[in-house]
């Protein structure tokens, strides 16, 4: 064996013994490889070569698996110093869990609980003015106050209000008798389309285009269809978030008409 080979040879015995006693003295060795080897491109703004992914974007994966690159990191700083980070890191995500927790409990959602517990909550923005679908000027849910009031919050787009379409209609001619009404209120949607399912479903009652979303926000609607069934004193006697059918709506009816 050469001197050269000797020396060669030395050195591979050294490396492995390191990489016994510290096995992030191995991860550094790959680490290193693989970024030297990793493909290259000459940065012009400043005049150097430069990896990469350090300059450009990637126009391929990153060669490097993230399982080493999260050891290296691991094994280049030390443990003291590694710990603070990991708390800080589940520390931030306690708090964005509990932020997300917050948000998603809406404060408009106590109109469905005062329902669950047997409570007739008032309708919320009944004063909020807004423009009629069909025709000029505008109206308010207030403006109905002394009627029973199917309000319906819908949208062109919307498979489920093109289902229900027929069931409102149907119990509009009901609640005409009474001088009751369904009140729809346009969610998210453009005139034209609104326009063109009332006449494509032959909807006869009032439609209200919420232009500004106050309004459904004032209900806690954030998808459709919704339905609320409001009694002649302006409260709310039931809730359906989703799809209606006949037989709640009768039955959500006839309760508002009994108060």
């Amino acid at each position: 064996m050469s001197a050269h080979e000797l020396v060669e040879t030395g050195h591979r015995e050294i490396d492995d013994r390191r990489t016994l006693q510290n096995p992030c003295h191995g991860a550094r060795s790959a680490f290193s490889s693989q970024a030297a080897d990793g493909p290259r491109t000459r940065d012009l703004k400043l005049g150097k070569l430069a990896l990469y992914q350090l300059s450009y974007h990637r126009a391929e994966a990153d060669i490097t698996p993230l399982s080493l690159l999260w050891h290296y990191a691991s094994c280049s700083m030390p443990k003291r110093s590694l710990m603070p980070l990991l708390i800080g890191a589940a520390g931030a995500a306690l708090v964005g869990l509990l932020v997300y927790g917050v948000l998603a409990q809406s404060p408009k959602r106590t109109l469905d609980e005062a329902i669950k517990q047997g409570r007739h909550p008032t309708a919320p923005a009944a004063g909020t003015s807004m423009p009629v679908l069909s025709g000029a000027g505008t109206r308010t849910l207030g403006s109905y106050r002394g009627h029973v009031v199917v309000l319906n919050f819908w949208a062109s787009w919307c498979i489920p209000c093109q289902e229900e379409a027929s069931i409102l209609e149907r119990a509009q001619h009901t609640l005409m008798r009474h001088g009751g009404t369904v009140l729809g209120v346009t969610f998210r949607d453009s005139s034209p389309d609104s326009t063109s399912f009332v006449k494509h479903y032959g909807v006869s009652y009032p439609n209200l285009r919420d232009t500004t979303g106050e309004f459904a926000e004032a209900f806690g609607t954030t998808q459709i269809p919704e339905t609320f069934v409001i009694d002649s004193s302006g409260d709310v006697v039931a809730i359906s978030r989703g799809e209606i059918d006949e037989a709640f709506l009768n039955h959500a009816i006839a309760l508002a008409e009994s108060v």
